[in-house]
């Protein structure tokens, strides 16, 4: 294991550990995203304080930091990393260092990631991203499903598959409290409204 195998996923961590939502909301003014609605640093949280543009930002902000730094390995030929620095990345979003170790559900990251490593995988989750929320509404349960397509496309066809799974299955531990609502039938839907 040479150095570079160290830094680099080292490097996607604490580049993952870096809380967009919390930071863009402070910049909007709108105080700490932890304090509203549900407390995630995401995008979806982010949505709740009725602050379209900021919910957006943090959506680019989380996905970039995933996607474009697999794809920057890539770039500079660092391929056969790329696949745990983007994993390496999902966690820092998950539990970063700076919070605490207290931080998002990673879908955005994770998309994104996905996407760079295998597209076919990550298309294959942003469809069924955007149809389940169409139809259900519930943020949850449209990544939920969408790691389940993009587990199966990436098993069938990409080589570095288990990462990909790996990421699914961290996606689900962190979604343990929602899955618990679903099946009870009390998770909440996605709201473009201010929630307090």
């Amino acid at each position: 294991m040479s150095v570079t195998d160290f830094l680099l996923p080292l490097f996607g961590y604490l580049a993952g550990a870096v809380p967009f939502g919390l930071v863009i909301c402070y910049m909007a003014g709108l105080g700490d995203i932890r304090k509203i609605g549900s407390g995630n640093i995401g995008a979806t949280n982010v949505l709740r304080t009725g602050n379209k543009l900021a919910a957006f930002a943090t959506l680019i902000g989380d996905a970039g930091k995933g996607g474009a730094l697999v794809w920057l390995c890539v770039a500079l030929g660092y391929e056969a990393q790329a696949p745990l620095v983007g994993l390496m990345a999902v966690i820092g979003h998950c539990y970063p260092v700076w919070l605490g170790f207290k931080g998002g559900k990673g879908v955005a990251t994770a998309i994104a990631t996905i996407a760079v490593l295998y597209w076919p995988a990550g298309l294959a989750m942003a469809i069924t991203w955007l149809v389940m929320s169409a139809i259900f509404r519930i943020s949850s349960l449209s990544a939920l499903t969408g790691f389940v397509a993009a587990g199966v496309v990436s098993a069938l066809y990409y080589e570095a598959w288990v990462i990909v799974v790996m990421i699914a299955a961290l996606s689900f531990w962190r979604h343990r409290e929602n899955i618990a609502r679903l099946l009870n039938g009390t998770e909440s839907k996605i709201s473009f409204s201010k929630s307090s």
